[in-house]
């Protein structure tokens, strides 16, 4: 903390000039000439304008307290941290000459240089009625989609194009964004026009203030007017930063003077300010955005202040929580995950499996962010004994990996959160997405679907844990490190439930995210749609953004149409999901969350976004508990069966049991008909009745071994058979020759009794004659013109 101390003895010479000074100064557009100077700022404080001399100040970028007091008083202040500087000269202000008659103690809290946070263009608080524009060729390139990063639609002339374009090709045009308050402009991001068609960027242009909108004050560079660069190619964001001495406005317009000579006037954008107090805002009513009475650490952590971060959960919190890591990345950073469990470190019988994982994108980091401040709102909320969470650590044993893909993240962190772009560490340092790397199970399940179908046999149809191609597992398979390490965790633990959290859009997805056909969308639901679509309604209900009624679509595509949620192969096919990997290769059920239009938000917006999904994040993990679970056993030993295959009746989709016979099958409200089968058992049906409170239905199952098991593993330990079982497998054997000798025997041409050689009497013309002939012969009929067969 710096300490000033400002001494200035002066008075008015004239008292009217007080009163038109303090008019004078109310209104926003004269506070621009106060921002020159710290002296000029110190000057301009007649006692009754306290706020708009502070406000002066923050004009700076300085955080001040100021006291004021009647001249010849003094006043005691804490030791400044820096020499007190004492401004004597006569002050003018308003072109009017003051002497002061007061003293002002100036106290410095901080004198920051740090940039202002973007107004929030391109994460939508700014609305679309705050832009404006000279001219626009159609709505789809209307102002409202000036937007930094904003993404076009596939077809060119509809109402999701990818920039602001004017109708007339001058250096008359513009893009207006009303702030709605006064506010320090300190720069602007320019882009091109998303587009697969057009290719339209702008290479120089000017920028305007006003208060009114009437008279425009331009950006100046010395004396002369400024003009900024602008962009080189359509996607790379460049960024303009103002002068120090920064303007102090309402309004701000960016002007632009030449452009791509094959394209247009187009651009999207995001404006850089510090929005000052202002009691007179007419807006405030309109402004509901909150931030949080949470203590957590809203900021972007890069690699090493992740590990940081997580360590010092544990050491807060050691009893609860343990860290380990799960493989490591191409450029050798280690994949951490925060395990948090009553008792971490080992599967507990009964007791589900949850994970999230984020950063899959590097850039997009905002489920990063979530994730760590997550694992530090368990912790504190156990310790001070919140019920719900502490139920949530009993009973749940939760894994979160809040960054799958490390060095892309750590790319995207180094340009920063608005100059990263729409895909700077979205890929592994290899070039890999790895939303599309996993094996393509869809095809090994659909293929052999129609093999079964063309055969007419149904009773080997696979539609759970279905193997991995030989292909997609050597050495030379094009698979990043960082997916093949997700799927040996898959592979390790339980896993029941999960969410995959992404960014850049408002809506929740779930499986299948690939279609049958290879067709761009179409919708290719799961066996279990009805319950995933209740996963991904949990979680859109409560996410405060996407429950708005109000808010406008991120980009190309108004998923409040679908509730915000939506089948990921009717959103567009992606092929090698983690999605439908999880579900036909585990147990596990997967979603991806798209948790906000900005992909990588600044870090200002970090604690509104936790607000915005931190009751869907942990109402998401309490669905763990929904539906049925138990413990298959042996009947005869009470040791549990693993690998045991869970059948409900009109379900295509089946389960197993872990190594401790336990499982979980997620199923909404509802009475199912559920059959467990297991090698070497018996197997077991029952009726299984889920409710609608948020805790699952105990279904166990006790198997009995068939006679050949028992036999197995009697002869196994060399032990002598019980007389029952020598009587059933005595049965068994006759029976089974009794069988074989029946189809033996119906193989084996029929041999036909000894007949005696016809006679004369064969031949004559009556029964009687035949009959003497003594065993009636079929020929002898015959000639009677009878068809007998003995």
């Amino acid at each position: 903390m710096e300490t000033q101390e400002v001494s200035l003895s002066c008075t008015l010479l004239l008292s009217f000039l007080r009163t038109l000074l303090h008019l004078f100064m109310t209104f926003p557009s004269h506070s621009l000439s106060c921002s020159n100077t710290l002296e000029n700022c110190a000057c301009m404080h007649p006692l009754d304008t306290h706020w708009l001399n502070q406000r002066c100040f923050h004009q700076l970028g300085i955080d001040v307290e100021l006291t004021s007091v009647p001249s010849g008083q003094s006043l005691n202040l804490p030791s400044p941290t820096a020499p007190v500087k004492a401004f004597n000269s006569t002050c003018n202000s308003h072109g009017h000459v003051m002497s002061c008659s007061w003293t002002a103690f100036l106290h410095v809290r901080s004198i920051s240089s740090l940039q202002c946070p973007p107004l929030g263009l391109e994460s939508l608080r700014v609305k679309d009625t705050q832009l404006r524009a000279s001219s626009y060729k159609r709505r789809g390139l209307g102002p409202h989609r000036g937007r930094l990063n904003i993404q076009s639609g596939i077809e060119d002339g509809d109402i999701y194009d990818g920039a602001w374009c004017a109708q007339y090709e001058d250096k008359k045009q513009w893009l207006e964004v009303d702030a709605r308050r006064p506010t320090r402009f300190t720069g602007v991001i320019l882009q091109g026009r998303s587009s697969i068609w057009s290719w339209d960027f702008i290479l120089t242009y000017k920028v305007q203030f006003s208060n009114d909108t009437l008279v425009w004050q331009p950006a100046m560079n010395g004396t002369k007017e400024a003009v900024f660069e602008g962009n080189q190619d359509t996607e790379t964001p460049a960024l303009a930063l103002f002068n120090e001495s920064a303007t102090v406005a309402r309004y701000i317009r960016i002007n632009p003077q030449s452009w791509y000579e094959n394209g247009t006037i187009c651009l999207r954008a995001e404006v850089l300010g510090c929005t000052l107090p202002d009691p007179n805002n007419i807006y405030a009513w309109q402004q509901t955005e909150q931030g949080t009475q949470d203590k957590l650490d809203f900021r972007h952590h890069n690699y090493k202040e992740m590990r940081k971060l997580m360590k010092s959960v544990t050491e807060a919190c050691p009893d609860i929580t343990h860290i380990y890591s799960i493989g490591k990345s191409h450029m050798g950073l280690k994949m951490y995950v925060m395990e948090i469990s009553d008792h971490p470190g080992k599967h507990e019988l009964g007791e589900p499996e949850f994970r999230y994982v984020a950063g899959m994108h590097g850039n997009e980091a905002l489920g990063r962010e979530l994730l760590l401040n997550l694992m530090q709102y368990i912790c504190q909320e156990y310790k001070l004994g919140n019920q719900r969470i502490v139920r949530l650590v009993k009973e749940t044993r939760i894994h979160l990996l809040p960054s799958m893909n490390p060095d892309g993240y750590e790319m995207a962190f180094k340009k920063g959160s608005e100059l990263a772009g729409w895909a700077l560490g979205r890929y592994s340092y290899q070039g890999i997405d790895m939303n599309h790397n996993f094996a393509d199970l869809n095809k090994v399940m659909w293929d052999a679907v129609e093999f079964d179908f063309q055969n007419n046999d149904k009773s080997k149809l696979i539609n759970h844990y279905i193997p991995i191609p030989e292909y997609y597992t050597s050495e030379d398979a094009f698979v990043a490190l960082e997916t093949r390490a997700v799927i040996n965790w898959m592979q390790n633990i339980p896993f029941v439930l999960s969410a995959n959290l992404h960014g850049g859009e408002l809506v929740v997805t779930y499986p299948f995210d690939r279609t049958e056909d290879w067709a761009p969308r179409d919708d290719t639901p799961t066996p279990d749609n009805s319950f995933f679509r209740w996963l991904a309604t949990v979680y859109a209900s409560t996410n405060q953004v996407m429950s708005n009624p109000d808010r406008r679509p991120c980009h190309n595509e108004n998923f409040q149409r679908y509730n915000n949620i939506i089948n990921g192969a009717n959103w567009h096919t992606v092929q090698g999901s983690m999605n439908d990997f999880s579900y036909l290769h585990t147990n596990c059920f997967d979603v991806t969350v798209e948790l906000s239009c900005d992909k990588f938000p600044h870090a200002s917006e970090l604690p509104i976004e936790w607000e915005n999904n931190k009751e869907s994040l942990l109402i998401y993990m309490e669905q763990v508990h929904r539906g049925l679970k138990g413990v298959i056993r042996d009947k005869d030993t009470e040791a549990g069966i693993a690998d045991a295959i869970i059948k409900v009746d009109d379900i295509d989709h089946h389960i197993r049991s872990v190594v401790d016979g336990d499982y979980w099958r997620l199923l909404n409200p509802g009475e199912y008909e559920v059959t467990v089968s297991a090698e070497g058992y018996n197997p077991s049906t029952r009726m299984c009745r889920v409710m609608y409170e948020h805790y699952p239905t105990i279904c166990d199952f006790r198997l009995t071994k068939t006679p050949k098991q028992r036999l197995k593993e009697i002869l196994a330990k060399g032990g002598k058979l019980p007389k029952d079982l020598q009587l059933r497998l005595r049965q068994l054997r006759l029976r089974k020759l009794r069988a074989s000798t029946k189809a033996i025997n119906s193989r084996l041409p029929r041999k036909r009794p000894p007949t005696s050689p016809p006679t004369a009497a064969c031949f004559s013309a009556n029964e009687e004659s035949c009959a003497a002939v003594g065993k009636m012969h079929s020929k002898c009929l015959k000639n009677l013109g009878k068809n007998v067969l003995f």
